[in-house]
């Protein structure tokens, strides 16, 4: 796993110790960003279920100003932290232990919005619907911005959540991808 792209690109990311997550490959990676970048004027992010961090710095990297990682996981904390002193970039991060709901609501009382919101839950533990629903029904995605999802390619996920619209959908292998993008933005391209 590294860096594939941007200031901090080429750069060696641990995976988190055991089994207990499953890091996005860099063909997924790679994926991801061309379709919702590839680079980045600013902005801020969050890596929901952070696992090592590779959503996020990769992010960063790219030109994100700010990103928040959260994982309930405390090797995979551990595991973000000595990832984005590697990547020189503490400045540029928040590390939380916490799980999802917890977390967002922090986030609503902190009145934050997103440019990227990263969601890569365990596969057999998936409530992205209502996560997403939770998003938006928050707010808490720029006008412009995009929430990437990865999953199993076996789940389905459905074509709008409230007001965002599944934008883009690519499956690689077991992997999925759904772009959600608020629908105003759709209309516009």
């Amino acid at each position: 796993m590294r860096v594939i792209s941007g200031k901090c690109k080429g750069r060696r990311l641990q995976a988190v110790p055991g089994i207990s997550t499953r890091p996005t490959t860099d063909k997924v990676k790679e994926a991801i960003f061309n379709m919702v970048g590839p680079y980045f004027s600013g902005g801020m992010g969050l890596d929901l279920f952070s696992g090592s961090g590779g959503l996020g710095i990769e992010a960063l990297s790219r030109g994100l100003d700010r990103v928040i990682f959260v994982d309930h996981d405390a090797k995979a904390v551990q595991t973000v932290k000595k990832n984005v002193a590697t990547c020189r970039l503490l400045e540029q991060a928040e590390i939380y232990r916490n799980d999802a709901e917890r977390a967002l609501r922090a986030i609503i009382k902190r009145g934050l919005r997103f440019h990227l919101i990263f969601l890569d839950p365990p596969y057999k533990e998936q409530k992205l619907e209502s996560i997403l629903s939770f998003i938006d029904e928050h707010e808490l995605l720029e006008k412009d911005g995009a929430v990437v999802v990865e999953h199993s390619a076996e789940t389905h996920l459905a074509e709008q959540v409230g007001r965002l619209v599944k934008w883009k959908h690519e499956v690689y292998g077991i992997t999925a991808v759904s772009i959600y993008r608020y629908m105003d933005v759709q209309k516009g391209e």
